[in-house]
């Protein structure tokens, strides 16, 4: 039987590069799956992507509650519930040294990364537990666990939603609903395109090739990751197959944390 037959999932940031990976692999184990994401032809993109009947999305502002509220309560008229939740939706914001860091910037990043995680919980948990649990994965970072030179938002947002996945984590397993973080290292995606090229504008003389060059040269394994490699560390914590996995922080990621060789 396919690992995720009869469940239903929801992704945040569904049109994204991890997001669209995941929904392909999780149709094809049988979920039913609602994309979450702003840009609507992104998202019907996606959606063809999977080959799938059992796909379909909803156009949401995750930073805003009515617009959380409104997504899980269509995917629960759509599929009958929730047993799967993929708070993946992340910015990156700019990369500045803190005194030049823009507050505006600052905010939205803190908006997207941890409000709308901390709101997707907030509405989720409700319908999950009536489903008599399931199963939350957060998308964090490397960066939520060690700092990163520019990113003073993006790290403490990631470094955020980790306490929120331990707080969450405790304050559900009564209910049987699990709640995990993965936290990838680089990944092929539009954000680390986005990350490459700041910093190569930033250092002049230089071209974004070279950029990811030295990325992936602190990386143990001397490379990105792929969507898809993140995906199926999502898809093993989504299905029955982590049954006694919560609280944790799962790394896909190289060996970035281990350490440089």
């Amino acid at each position: 039987m396919a690992r995720l037959t009869g469940k239903v999932a929801v992704i945040t940031g569904g049109a994204g590069g991890i997001g669209r990976a995941a929904a392909r692999m999780f149709t094809a184990e049988g979920a039913q799956v609602v994309l979450v994401d702003l840009h609507e032809a992104a998202l019907q993109s996606a959606v063809q992507a999977t080959e799938s009947k059992t796909a379909s999305y909803v156009v949401a502002d995750t930073t805003q509650p009515e617009q959380v509220q409104r997504f899980v309560n269509t995917a629960v008229e759509r599929c009958g519930g929730i047993d799967v939740f993929l708070a993946n939706a992340g910015i990156e914001g700019v990369a500045q040294p803190i005194p030049d860091y823009p507050i505006d910037v600052f905010d939205q990043v803190m908006a997207v990364n941890v409000r709308a995680v901390w709101l997707g919980l907030k509405y989720v948990i409700p319908v999950m537990q009536r489903r008599g649990g399931g199963s939350i994965v957060i998308t964090s970072s490397t960066a939520g666990i060690r700092g990163s030179i520019g990113l003073s938002a993006y790290t403490a947002s990631k470094h955020a939603v980790i306490g929120l996945m331990r707080t969450a984590a405790l304050e559900c397993a009564p209910l049987r609903i699990r709640v995990n973080t993965i936290n990838p290292a680089p990944i092929e995606t539009r954000m680390m395109r986005s990350l490459e090229e700041m910093r190569a504008s930033q250092l002049g003389g230089t071209t974004v090739e070279r950029i990811k060059q030295s990325y992936a040269a602190r990386i143990p394994l001397k490379r990105y990751g792929a969507p898809e490699e993140v995906a199926r560390l999502m898809l093993f914590l989504a299905s029955d197959e982590s049954s006694f996995c919560t609280g944790g922080v799962y790394m896909v990621d190289g060996g970035s944390s281990a350490g440089m060789p």
